[in-house]
């Protein structure tokens, strides 16, 4: 792996449209791989047939970045950090989520190479999760809503990164 790659691990995420917004955005941000875990759909259905829904916010960008399907995140986790990316200072493995624990994205100094974890869109990224990351970043709201579309967070933590 080499020093600047930026892997997204896209966890319990429902939605076939942010999922593709997801991938279009990667694509533009020079991501390295996507991970999906969970429930999270990918590109192809069991029978190995396009997703109209991803496609139609890809844009084709499901066919230009690396996903792999991975059911189990704790096991994927592990093998990041057996690869020797996490436990570092600052940073490897970071959630993305609202926590006491988060620091405000824009304080955050990155490592690479760089595992970026976004969660479910209405429970996020589960506290058994989020132990297992070296850091937790969040966008700070100043609205009455709690939280943006993960879509809209994958894309601001991304184009906010150094390269």
């Amino acid at each position: 792996m080499s020093q600047k790659n930026i892997y997204l691990v896209l966890h319990n995420i429902r939605s076939l449209h942010n999922v593709g917004s997801i991938f279009r955005t990667a694509d533009a941000a020079g991501v390295k791989k996507i991970y999906l875990t969970g429930y999270t759909p990918s590109p192809l259905d069991r029978f190995e047939k396009i997703r109209p829904e991803i496609a139609k916010t890809a844009l084709g960008a499901e066919k230009t970045v690396e996903w792999q399907k991975y059911g189990n995140i704790g096991t994927l986790i592990s093998e990041f950090k057996k690869a020797g990316i996490a436990h570092r200072s600052p940073a490897s493995i970071v959630g993305i989520e609202q926590s006491s624990q988060a620091i405000n994205y824009k304080k955050f100094k990155p490592q690479y190479p760089l595992v970026l974890i976004l969660g479910n869109e209405i429970r996020g990224i589960s506290p058994a999760i989020l132990k297992k990351c070296d850091k937790i970043i969040e966008i700070p709201m100043a609205g009455k809503k709690e939280s943006l579309n993960v879509s809209v967070s994958a894309g601001i933590v991304l184009f906010s990164l150094p390269r």
